[in-house]
């Protein structure tokens, strides 16, 4: 299962750590979903998920401040001996010394944040969608091309690598070279990054490995990126046919997200820098609501149809 250690979030997220007698560095997190205990410091546990990161905001806070040391000791003691990973309290609110003392009993981690509760919930909650998302690898080049993630697929020594080479040198991004990671944001978004070891590296069959933010600029490269199209790059076949309309979409899925891919027959004298980059600004269109095949498409019809008027 994926996780994130407690201490990277603190990290990332800038927060301050209360109790810093507690050790946060074997602590992991493994869902991205966030509770505030409000009913919990109430007295309700029914239901109650202690594995996600709890959240005490303003509200919370004026409460626990109405309720006496007794109620204050009883409801505490309820609520810190769940296993949860930690407390975060929002807009530089304090906790109080009997919170605190329980807290550091349970071993439970308190932290702090100048943020708003619902700007920190709508921040953590996005950063760990991603960092905890599904996650696959596939063999391929992923490049920002006018602002789409275009994956670049094929056999090995097809020309992936020298398409995104030439893409690079036209001021489009390189994301990742032959191992891209794709994780599942949401049922409608895959992002594509770079595992660490090979980042902003590319493989040139007889050249060796170029450092393409080295030799480009830190503009050349791009950290993460979604996929919006995926090239698949093949040998020419004379005998098989080719879509040369492109009235009909064809998709692949990867984590059960379906993707436009493009099969594109490869042979001597064939641009692939030009192709992808047409494809690219083609897809782009079609999600402004313009189609080529379809507009044409629609003028044969319309010329069959005069046609058939001057015919009568």
């Amino acid at each position: 299962m994926a996780s994130v250690s407690l201490q990277r979030i603190i990290d990332k997220m800038k927060l301050e750590n209360m109790t810093p007698e507690i050790a946060v560095d074997k602590i992991r997190i493994t869902q991205p979903d966030i509770n505030r205990p409000a009913l919990q410091i109430a007295g309700y546990f029914e239901h109650y998920d202690a594995t996600r990161l709890q959240v005490i905001g303003f509200v919370e806070y004026t409460y626990m401040e109405s309720l006496t040391d007794e109620q204050k000791k009883e409801a505490y003691e309820k609520l810190l001996s769940y296993d949860t990973p930690a407390i975060v309290f929002c807009r530089e609110l304090k906790p109080d010394p009997i919170f605190k003392e329980t807290a550091i009993a349970h071993g439970i981690p308190l932290l702090g944040t100048k943020k708003a509760t619902s700007a920190f919930m709508a921040e953590i909650i996005r950063w760990l969608n991603v960092k905890l998302a599904p996650c696959i690898t596939v063999h391929g080049v992923l490049v920002d091309v006018y602002g789409e993630g275009v994956l670049i697929t094929g056999e090995s020594g097809i020309g992936k690598s020298e398409a995104a080479l030439e893409l690079i040198k036209r001021g489009h991004r390189l994301v990742t070279d032959d191992v891209v990671e794709l994780r599942k944001v949401s049922d409608d978004t895959l992002i594509g990054s770079a595992p660490d070891i090979t980042k902003h590296f590319i493989e040139l069959r007889g050249i060796g490995i170029v450092d393409v933010k080295a030799l480009f600029g830190a503009s050349s490269v791009k950290d993460t990126q979604q996929i919006d199209l995926v090239i698949r790059l093949e040998e020419w076949d004379k005998d098989k046919e080719y879509d040369r309309l492109g009235l009909e979409e064809n998709y692949i899925e990867y984590l059960g997200n379906k993707i436009v891919c493009h099969n594109i027959p490869i042979r001597p004298g064939r641009n692939l820098a030009i192709i992808c980059e047409s494809a690219a600004v083609n897809h782009r269109q079609k999600k402004m609501g313009y189609n080529a095949a379809q507009e044409l498409y629609a003028r044969v019809q319309q010329s069959l149809a005069k046609k058939r008027e001057e015919d009568e």
